[in-house]
């Protein structure tokens, strides 16, 4: 796992090795760089070496005859396969990296490779024959990969701080794109905080041309199973015990490295499932956890008991690392420097500390149980789509009169906030509603927030394009609970938990594997009927079923909860300071994006609990660290 940087134009190579060091966090083992002044090319790359530590996985990797460099961050689980059949085919290998092999697939079969790929990767291959680059990244979207184009050419990076080292002149917002953190604390789609600069989309590869850089074309070579023609068909005996074979099968495919592998280990379903295949494996597999001392916060379950439960049932070590919310909220200055992008959700740090925890004893790889709930189901939205059907029992009229009167409610008490969450939306129909699942206020609440400048430049902008628009080309027979599931694959785990898992991992050159995205696992899962999945108020039934011979009952059958922190203590005690400094009426208006009397009434209402913003308002503290570090900032 790595990092990558390169460009097609005219760019000074001093400014390159500045982008380099800035990526250094992701790749401390090794770095390199290959540049072509006559053609305008460069390519760099910063290495954590898991697979052949030796030398001849330095990158950029070229040819024979050097026509051909590669600079890949990821890994290929299946690269052995793939070697064995181009050494029957006649290739001769130097070393034994995946990397290699990638390099020998793209001159076997060129930009047809792709789909040839079990892995998690973002690379970009420089063609000299053809003049042109290709940029790819992994079909899910596990590895980031962002690119833009200014005066000078088209550069590329996997991360927004380096890539603004070789342009740092590309600092306009995407007024569009906040709008969109700031609906639903992530960006769907391409769209950063800066208006050039753009995400490469899950399963999409682009071509550049050499010379002063310019796109060619950009292309899917990877669609999900709805848009493929596969369709739920399974019975419920081949789900059951399909599910567990085919998560043993991508546990163990992922576990391949030449380094120490570990794991998360939350005490929920999915860590825990991965956990169980992987000791098949590595019996003494090392997990690490979490512990935030306080506990959690109200009507959250607490993980720990849990996590040292399945530990024991397991006979594997657990190593916990305890922080105090204190530490966390002084670290979100730290965190939305490192995501780059201003993803408002306490959870990277519990990636950030346990990754961390992992570096210190020796680990470069862990497994991640991510990934489970956009599968199988698992989020309280699943349960609530798959209830939909009961919604006409009421009158639109009810629903309103029952959105109306949530809004009374003590929002500081966890059951007041779920009703409204509930019952908010209700005038909504079809895809609308599955989208309003992912908001946090409405569009008009969100709207009153901004300045008139903002609202300006927003004029018809509608945070939820990204995500209607996906849903308008499923087929039409996609059930809305499948819609739901696919939004979350498509957006929700590409543009929010992968981002910052990734991120967060790698600022401590830790690589995170994700065994639930494996492409064979996500097609058989599109193969279960919905019925097996939410069943009633059961979610992830099926997979709960499958690991009833592997876990304990009362670890599968656990209340679900989330990877985060206590964000409403938060912002009425750890963070009260900060966001009284950061959105004051007076750094609000230097900066001109809100409105700083609306800012400090929702302030107030939150506190009194008239209102729950805890998380918009960590919204708005998010875009203003962020706006402090990337736009007034010069050095990226």
């Amino acid at each position: 796992m790595c990092g990558i940087i390169g460009y097609s134009g005219y760019f000074d190579s001093m400014a390159l090795r500045s982008a380099v060091g800035a990526l250094a966090h992701r790749g401390p083992d090794d770095s390199g760089t290959f540049e072509d002044h006559t053609l305008g090319v460069g390519l760099a790359h910063v290495r954590l070496s898991i697979l052949d530590l030796s030398p001849l996985g330095h990158q950029p990797m070229l040819s024979d005859d050097r026509e051909v460099a590669l600079v890949f961050n990821g890994e290929i689980y299946n690269f052995r396969q793939l070697r064995s059949e181009l050494e029957d085919q006649g290739m001769v290998f130097k070393g034994q990296s995946d990397s290699e092999v990638v390099l020998n697939l793209y001159l076997a079969q060129g930009e047809a490779m792709l789909s040839r790929l079990n892995g998690i990767f973002a690379l970009a291959v420089w063609d000299r024959r053809r003049r042109s680059f290709l940029l790819a990244r992994d079909a899910l979207g596990v590895k980031p990969l962002y690119f833009a184009a200014c005066a000078q050419g088209v550069a590329f990076a996997s991360e927004i701080k380096a890539l603004l080292l070789l342009m740092p002149e590309v600092r306009e917002l995407d007024i569009a794109a906040l709008h969109r953190y700031l609906s639903f604390l992530w960006c769907p789609g391409e769209g950063t905080p800066l208006k050039a600069v753009r995400k490469l989309l899950p399963g999409e590869a682009m071509e550049m041309r050499a010379g002063r850089g310019r796109i060619e074309r950009r292309w899917t070579w990877y669609q999900l199973p709805w848009f493929r023609g596969i369709r739920p068909d399974l019975n419920e005996a081949s789900a059951l015990d399909g599910a567990a074979s085919h998560l043993r099968r991508a546990v163990h495919r992922q576990l391949v490295a030449d380094v120490p592998v570990g794991a998360f280990l939350s005490g929920g379903l999915d860590s825990s499932a991965v956990v169980a295949f992987a000791r098949e494996v590595d019996p003494g597999i090392r997990c690490f956890t979490i512990e935030v001392s306080g506990g959690p916060e109200d009507g959250v379950t607490d993980d720990l008991p849990y996590a040292h439960r399945v530990a024991s049932h397991l006979g594997v070590p657990l190593d916990v690392i305890t922080v105090d919310a204190g530490r966390m909220a002084g670290d979100l200055e730290h965190m939305v420097a490192q995501l780059d992008e201003p993803l408002a959700d306490p959870a990277p740090l519990n990636v950030l500390y346990i990754s961390q925890l992992a570096r210190e004893q020796g680990m470069k790889v862990l497994l991640s149980g991510g990934a489970g709930d956009d599968l199988f189901t698992g989020y309280r939205r699943h349960r609530a789509v798959a209830l939909d059907r009961y919604r006409n029992w009421l009158s639109f009229g009810v629903w309103r009169g029952l959105e109306r009167a949530s809004a009374r409610l003590d929002q500081r008490k966890t059951w007041a906030r779920r009703i409204t969450k509930l019952v908010n939306g209700a005038g909504l129909e079809g895809d609308n509603r599955l989208v309003n699942y992912f908001r946090w206020m409405s569009e008009s609440s969100l709207r009153a927030l901004y300045s008139p400048g903002f609202l300006a430049q927003l004029t018809a902008v509608d945070a939820a394009e990204p995500m209607l628009e996906f849903l308008a080309s499923l087929p039409s027979q996609v059930t809305p609970l499948e819609r739901m599931l696919a939004l979350e694959q498509r957006f929700f785990l590409a543009d929010h938990n992968l981002i910052y898992t990734d991120k967060m991992s790698m600022a401590v050159g830790v690589e995170v594997r994700v065994p639930f995205l494996d492409p064979d696992l996500v097609d058989f899962a599109a193969r279960i009927p919905t019925q097996y999945k939410q069943r009633g108020s059961v979610g992830k039934w099926v997979l709960k079923q499958a690991m009833e011979p592997f876990l304990p009952r009362d670890v599968i059958y656990r209340p679900k909860t989330g990877f985060g922190a206590p964000i409403r203590r938060w912002m009425r005690h750890e963070l009260r300071d900060l966001v009284g400094d950061l959105l004051s009426p007076a750094s609000l208006k230097r900066r001109g994006l809100f409105d700083p009397t609306a800012v400090q009434r929702l302030i107030s209402e939150n506190l009194q609990g008239r209102v729950e913003a805890s998380y918009v308002l960590l919204s708005l503290l998010c875009v203003e660290i962020w706006c402090r570090r990337f736009v007034d900032h010069s050095e990226g």
